[in-house]
């Protein structure tokens, strides 16, 4: 069953490639949706695909080559709205 993440990831997450990792690891992942950086420094993530490809998406970004960067997290879940073809970075 498919699902949507909204996570905030807190710290000094902008201006380190950050966007761009998210875009590649769900693309590996198999999963869509955007990233976007917001004006109060932190970056937001809209994720949608099966729970389990989500899981590896936010375990790989959690543990990947961001971590260090990564300071504060905070997700929610929902049903997913199955309106993305593709994830791609958003700009403000």
């Amino acid at each position: 069953m498919k699902k949507r993440v909204h996570v905030f990831y807190s710290g000094r997450v902008q201006g380190v490639g950050f966007r761009m990792t998210a875009e590649d690891t769900a693309r590996q992942h198999g999963v869509v949706g955007w990233v976007k950086n917001l004006r109060d420094g932190r970056v937001e993530v809209v994720a949608e695909a099966e729970r389990d490809s989500l899981d590896q998406f936010l375990e790989a970004l959690r543990t990947g080559a961001m971590k260090n960067f990564i300071q504060g997290i905070d997700l929610s879940w929902s049903a997913a709205s199955d309106t993305f073809d593709e994830f791609e970075i958003r700009y403000y």
